[in-house]
């Protein structure tokens, strides 16, 4: 599927990627992963969820990243947090990496990743933060992708269905501030 993936930006949310976003967010939170919902994720909630991201897409204060399989569904999302504190400008945060479970093992994630590392770059940051779960299959693929290892949490977060999991945050330099 990976040659067949289209990588795209939204810059607002129209009915239809409205429903094919909380359509996967739903799916991610049915397969058990701890995307900060506890299951079960009602359409409504997911809903309310990417309502509440628009505004900052519309402003430019978050890309918002999708993956359209080839006939044109969207299967995947990632978003970059580009507005940060004052004293943060250079660096952004990479979040909500879902991808549908049709869709995975396919390379979707890695694109996705790939992705926002570059419209993160092109919007002039130099770093980038994220969190996962601790022995995750995401865990694993920011490590292939070259991200580093900051810490562990334990106890950070719950999974869907309320037991406890830890964290492990990564950082990865890009740009200019990409290691020699």
């Amino acid at each position: 599927m990976q040659d067949h993936i289209q990588i795209r930006r939204l810059e607002s949310l129209d009915p239809a990627a409205l429903a094919a976003l909380s359509e996967i967010l739903v799916d991610c939170v049915d397969g058990g992963a701890s995307v900060s919902f506890m299951h079960p994720l009602t359409r409504t909630r997911a809903d309310n969820f990417w309502n509440d991201v628009a505004p900052g897409v519309a402003a430019g204060e978050r890309l918002l990243l999708v993956a359209l399989a080839p006939d044109g569904e969207i299967v995947g999302t990632v978003q970059v947090v580009l507005k940060q504190p004052e004293n943060q400008p250079h660096r952004a945060d990479v979040a909500k990496l879902l991808v549908h479970r049709k869709a995975r093992r396919t390379g979707l994630g890695a694109a996705l990743v790939t992705a926002a590392e570059h419209a993160a770059a092109l919007a002039g940051k130099r770093l980038l933060v994220l969190d996962t779960v601790t022995g995750s299959p995401a865990e694993q693929l920011y490590k292939r992708l070259g991200w580093q290892v900051s810490g562990v949490i334990p106890d950070y977060a719950l999974w869907p269905d309320g037991r406890l999991c830890a964290t492990t945050v990564f950082y990865k330099r890009i740009g200019n501030g990409a290691a020699a």
